[in-house]
Order: structure tokens, then sequence, then C-alpha cells
């Protein structure tokens, strides 16, 4: 959403300096775009909120007196009525700063997903007190000052070669480059690495276009070789398409994604850069 409301003030002369504040959510927020957000429409204490549906729904949320950088990178600490902790594939508790699956719990948990028993049995999990933990399904840690980072979707990991890459540092660095406004990382079949790291961009209009050796190297500076994108496609060329599929909350539907890219893989001439 507010990347779309920076594209009409691009194409107005609305003026919006006098916001203060405003909050937002969804899906992880790029610090690129907070900054962005800071600059062009003078909003200073935008806050991050965090959760879900099934949690009714803010378990987590930055604070105006929290520093402009963790109001840029965080989802803030836990609301006084929930509880979070992060955990392994096996359930067990991760000490502080380490990546695992986020899962939360308190009075404001659903009861369950309605007339499916399997699918709230695999979302909603007793620990050994008897406390009903709702498994996010994204992955994330807690600092030692008890804030939240989201780093990913866990099923939108791409498993290059054995390494876990997460698509979201790529997305935040890619747009972090003024020639880049639009950015979608995922997952793409390979037949030795099994999967490779594929970006979808947008160019942003009256800026030099950039070359895909430009977008790579640019990944590269910053995050090293490995999370480089082997396949640079761009929105708006006849193959790719004019659009990304999303949800109606303007979430990427990456499975639809990957589904397209592994389509245009097939096409003669088309070769990961590793």
């Amino acid at each position: 959403m507010f990347l779309a409301e920076l594209e009409e003030l691009d194409r107005s002369t609305l003026s919006v300096t006098t916001l203060r504040t405003g909050i937002i959510s969804g899906s992880a927020v790029p610090s690129t775009l907070m900054q962005t957000l800071r600059e062009r429409m003078k909003i200073e204490d935008l806050l991050i909120a965090y959760g879900m549906t099934e949690t009714s729904p803010v378990t987590f949320i930055t604070a105006v007196e929290d520093s402009r950088g963790k109001k840029a990178t965080s989802i803030g600490r836990v609301l006084p009525h929930s509880a979070a902790k992060v955990v392994d594939s096996l359930g067990n508790i991760l000490p502080q700063g380490s990546r695992g699956e986020l899962c939360t719990s308190g009075f404001a948990l659903q009861k369950g997903y309605w007339k499916d028993t399997e699918k709230t049995k695999e979302a909603m999990r007793q620990d050994e007190n008897g406390v009903t933990w709702m498994h996010t399904g994204d992955e994330g840690f807690i600092d030692e000052e008890g804030y939240g980072h989201i780093t990913g979707r866990i099923k939108d990991l791409i498993i290059r070669g054995g390494e876990n890459i997460s698509p979201n540092e790529i997305e935040d660095r890619l747009l972090s480059h003024p020639a880049i406004v639009e950015c979608c990382v995922v997952g793409l079949e390979h037949k030795k690495y099994g999967e490779v790291v594929a970006s979808f961009l947008r160019a942003a209009e009256n800026t030099a276009p950039l070359s895909d050796a430009e977008v790579r190297l640019w990944v590269t500076d910053k995050l090293g070789r490995i999370k480089a994108p082997s396949h640079v496609f761009w929105i708006g060329h006849a193959d790719v398409g004019s659009a990304l599929p999303k949800t109606a909350s303007g979430k990427y539907q990456k499975h639809l994604v990957r589904a397209r890219g592994n389509a245009l893989l097939k096409r003669p001439g088309i070769q990961a850069k590793l």
C-alpha cells in the first residue's frame, strides 16, 4: 500500500508533510522502504506491527520512543498480552539472536481452524507446561533487547547447495538501489544446486537501465556472491509480464512467482549465472 502511495505522490502535487505517525504491517518491511517513507512523506514515527489473523492479530509492535534503528529494522517487542519464543525444527527453544521459527502464545490465540483439526494440530501445539503456541511459519530471531526480527517465511527460504538463503535480505539490498522500485526474490530449480536465487525487478522511471551484471555486483558487494541472483528478470518485459501475482492485501504470491520463473527457465537461451 505504501509503495502505491509513493507512486501516487510521483504523479501528483499532493503534500503529505503534515503526517506524523502511522502503522505498517502485512509482510516484511524493507529498511530502505522505511527510509524512503521518512524522506518522502515525513512520517517520523512510523511503527511496524507484526501478527496474524490467528493471533487477533498483533503480537509485536515498535514504539514511538524506540530508536530510529529499531523502528526501521525490527518488529518491536512482544505485547503484554502475548509471549514469544523461537524454536528449531525439533521444537527446541533457541537462544537470543539465533534464527528459527517464531512462535507466539496468549489469550488472543484463536481456538482453531474451522472444521480443520489437522491444520489446527499442525499450527497450534502445546508445550510440556500445557501452553498452546501458534507456529507462525515465519523465520526470525529475538535480539538481546527483546526486539523481534523477521528474516523470511520458512517455506520461502532458498536452499542453494545446502545453504539456507533468506530472500528478504536480498530484496532489501536490491531495493536500496535507486534504479529499482520493485523486487521479489525466489528460488528457482537448478540441476546441480537444487535451487538458485532469482530476482524479479521493476526499473525506476527516468533512470539509466541496469545490466544484469550490475544487479549481481550490487548484491555481491554487500551480501556475497552466493546470494547474488543467478537469474534476473525485469517486470514489464514481454516474457515476464506487466505485474507479479499478489494477494488482495498486496503480498507477493511467491509460489506463483516461482512457477512463472521455472516456466521461463524452460525457454531456450536462459542459463543461470553462478
